[in-house]
């Protein structure tokens, strides 16, 4: 995965809280097998801290190491083809031109999200929320919230074959959770039923399908700010990285590694196949119409 070497960054779209502290608070979740088993099932594309019953906190107070970091380090495409925060950045710019665009075409107007990078703890909308729920979509103030070290988890303790790509992934993702929350998609969800069939599997498997819609348009949406693509080239590789990371966090094989057994009952996400099933059909189709798991 490349980016246009002169291409402006907006930085305007990414709120850089690493080193922040939360005064106040403490973000708790259940003890024991059953509590590990929910932050696992819970971890990783979509679920806010409210979700895993996490306390609120207040907050984030910047420290002066925290200020600026993204806003001095990530000027241009250049920068996001060597390093990991900034490639966040452009991927977040990337998905949200595309978003804002198709929107547009479509006759509606997208409003923009702000991801937020943060390490070890954060307050939200949802609640206090740490490092160890992964990246989440949080409705209450409509950002996306992302502990960059989450990737290097994903492929250490879940077994992703990891890249660029991979990363992108994971934001593309999150960012149709916004797209969801847009079009009143999002509250399906929040029913408190599990299982394969449940709507928390298809909203969760619909921001798959989001994804590769955006992948599909990724090398030819012009940037705001010059007017070619931030994206100049996603490869065969790309893709395979994309749907290796999310066949790694799939339910089943999350619950095989961690229970030893696969039980499609509390399923919330959806099984390493439907991940890549659905990631692939926005991929192939490059069609948000297609992309309908409530069907």
């Amino acid at each position: 995965m490349q980016f246009d070497d002169d291409a402006n960054l907006d930085t305007s779209e990414v709120q850089d809280q690493r080193g922040s502290r939360i005064p106040g608070g403490r973000a708790t979740i259940g003890g024991g097998l059953a509590g590990v088993i929910a932050l696992l099932l819970g971890l990783y594309l979509g679920v806010g801290p409210d979700q895993l019953g996490l306390s609120s906190g207040g907050p984030a107070e910047p420290t002066a190491s925290s200020l600026a970091q993204v806003q001095q380090s990530c000027r241009t495409g250049r920068d996001a083809n060597v390093r990991d925060d900034c490639r966040a950045v452009a991927v977040v710019n990337s998905v949200q031109d595309y978003w804002t665009q198709e929107f547009r075409r479509r006759g509606g107007t997208y409003s923009a999200s702000p991801t937020v990078f943060f390490s070890g703890r954060v307050a939200t909308a949802c609640g206090a929320a740490t490092s160890a729920v992964g990246p989440f979509y949080c409705p209450g103030d409509r950002k996306v919230y992302l502990d960059l070290g989450f990737f290097d988890e994903l492929r250490t303790k879940f077994g992703s074959t990891g890249g660029p790509f991979a990363q992108a992934y994971v934001i593309a993702h999150e960012y149709g959770h916004h797209v969801q929350d847009l079009q009143g998609l999002l509250g399906r969800s929040q029913d408190g039923l599990t299982g394969a069939n449940s709507n928390s599997v298809r909203t969760e498997l619909q921001a798959d399908c989001y994804a590769g819609v955006w992948a599909h348009h990724a090398t030819t949406t012009p940037a705001a700010s010059t007017g070619r693509p931030l994206v100049t080239s996603l490869s065969a590789a790309d893709i395979r990285d994309g749907l290796d990371a999310a066949a790694a966090v799939g339910d089943d094989r999350i619950q095989q590694r961690y229970q030893g057994r696969v039980t499609p009952e509390t399923w919330t996400h959806g099984s390493a196949q439907q991940r890549q099933q659905w990631f692939r059909q926005g991929y192939r189709t490059g069609d948000m119409r297609q992309c309908d798991t409530f069907r």
